[in-house]
């Protein structure tokens, strides 16, 4: 089914803070599993499975690099690589990084470009617009997906509709920002409008002719990243000095409003860019009082709302229309109908610096993950899970010492110019000063237990000998 020739952009940088507190800076909703038990990012690779493709192309976030690896190694998808952006410059710039080393081989691909947190139901018609937009986006079309909407919706932009395209859609007439409420009903009742979904098939060559009228100065500044760029291995490491003077832009803004080749094939696929908690609600399963339930919870006389149970029980007694998540270290109670006003508590956290906003409790490292158990004045106290063959950095702190207990598993250590193993049931001191690392040489999982004692336990006390492992 379909065109072997189509290359899947999967654009994976956003790091939205509308699903706090489940979403953070550091790791948005694209990588938490919200529908399933797979990530958002895993069910939109999933997803291609029922499409001939080539093997896909990440954009995401630099600091996110280690997450997108890891999930996409847990659902055996090697990509052709994964270009890391050293910060944020919208969607054309991500687009035309895509759409250059795409054509860096002499092929030509169609790029089927896909937000990594969207949520599809009706994986049959979602296919089925695809397999319509083949043929136009082969004649050098730019192809966007319009959702055929099914209420007034004031929270997307709006496509309307223009001439047919035989077999194909329908020309773009005009783009339409979010409207109001009245507006948007009127855009219902017409028939000729779609939500914008943000979703494209484009021939790179393509792509890149139309940036280079419109926007070349975007398109020079993506040559300039693109021929700077470095290799990690499957990473495409783009340079900050250089990345960063790219102009900032959507495909919308920056190609899609401007040519004459837009063309929208309609969807109607059971989308949704789950941009607010009562999103989440409306896309999940419910029970016959109307509740979305994860985790473990106890609803008793709770009607319409959205209840998540990430570390405990939550209980809800005569409540309706409330969204309730709790985490290890925060717990949000909302009215259903006001979760958009979530990003003012967002806003406020950053203005307090307040590490709730950026990352959770529990954090990833490329060698594992580290989860806070408890910490005081002068102790911290961690649980670190080590996988097999991985390695934390060498380093030394200048104001902590640290006690390891093995929980399970067995830890190889360097401590200062000694090296030794320990396992289950056994512990090491490492004092102030100390160079220090810990490796798993084993088959199953390090589970230790971390103890820092100290005049000063923060992050930034750490010097870095040898980077393996990017540190702690």
């Amino acid at each position: 089914m379909h065109n072997k020739n189509i290359l899947p952009i999967i654009l994976a940088g956003g790091s939205g803070s509308r699903l706090w507190p489940l979403s953070r800076t550091k790791y948005p909703k694209q990588f938490l599993s919200l529908i399933d038990n797979q990530t958002m990012l895993q069910n939109t690779i999933s997803r291609l499975d029922g499409i001939k493709h080539l093997d896909p192309l990440i954009i995401c976030n630099e600091e996110h690099r280690f997450l997108v690896a890891e999930q996409l190694r847990q659902i055996e998808c090697v990509p052709s690589g994964i270009i890391l952006e050293p910060m944020g410059r919208n969607t054309a710039p991500a687009l035309a990084i895509s759409a250059l080393k795409a054509i860096e081989g002499g092929d030509d691909p169609l790029l089927l470009v896909l937000a990594a947190d969207h949520v599809i139901k009706d994986l049959s018609k979602f296919y089925q617009s695809i397999d319509k937009a083949v043929s136009a986006a082969s004649k050098g079309n730019l192809v966007t997906f319009g959702i055929v909407p099914d209420a007034p919706e004031t929270g997307y932009g709006y496509i309307k509709r223009g001439e047919i395209v035989k077999g194909s859609g329908f020309v773009v007439e005009e783009f339409v920002e979010k409207p109001s409420l009245d507006v948007a009903q009127s855009y219902l009742d017409d028939g000729n409008y779609y939500w914008n979904s943000g979703m494209f098939l484009i021939k790179a060559s393509k792509y890149l002719s139309e940036l280079a009228e419109f926007r070349p100065d975007i398109l020079e500044s993506c040559k300039l990243s693109l021929s700077s760029s470095t290799k990690d291995l499957d990473f495409i490491r783009l340079q900050k000095d250089v990345f960063s003077k790219c102009p900032d832009d959507s495909i919308d803004y920056a190609v899609m409003e401007k040519t004459k080749s837009a063309v929208v094939v309609p969807m109607s696929a059971g989308w949704s860019d789950v941009g607010s908690w009562s999103a989440l609600w409306d896309v999940n399963e419910k029970t016959q009082n109307g509740n979305a339930i994860r985790g473990d919870v106890i609803a008793e006389s709770t009607l319409n709302s959205y209840i998540y149970a990430e570390n405990r029980l939550v209980a809800t007694v005569g409540v309706n229309d409330l969204v309730v998540v709790e985490t290890k270290d925060a717990v949000l109670i909302a009215d259903k109908n006001k979760v958009q006003d979530v990003k003012e508590i967002v806003n406020r956290l950053k203005k307090e610096n307040r590490k709730e906003q950026s990352q959770h409790q529990e954090v990833y490292r490329p060698w594992g993950v580290h989860d806070e158990i408890a910490s005081g004045e002068r102790y911290h106290v961690k649980k670190v899970t080590v996988k097999p063959g991985e390695k934390t950095a060498v380093q030394m702190h200048y104001h902590r010492a640290e006690h390891w207990v093995v929980v399970s598993g067995t830890a190889k250590v360097r401590n200062g110019d000694k090296s030794y193993v320990i396992s289950e049931n056994e512990s090491t001191y490492i004092p102030v000063g100390a160079e220090h690392s810990f490796e798993n040489p084993g088959r199953v999982p390090l589970v230790l237990i971390e103890v820092r004692t100290g005049s000063y336990l923060g992050e930034d006390d750490i010097i870095r000998i040898d980077p393996v492992g990017e540190g702690y």
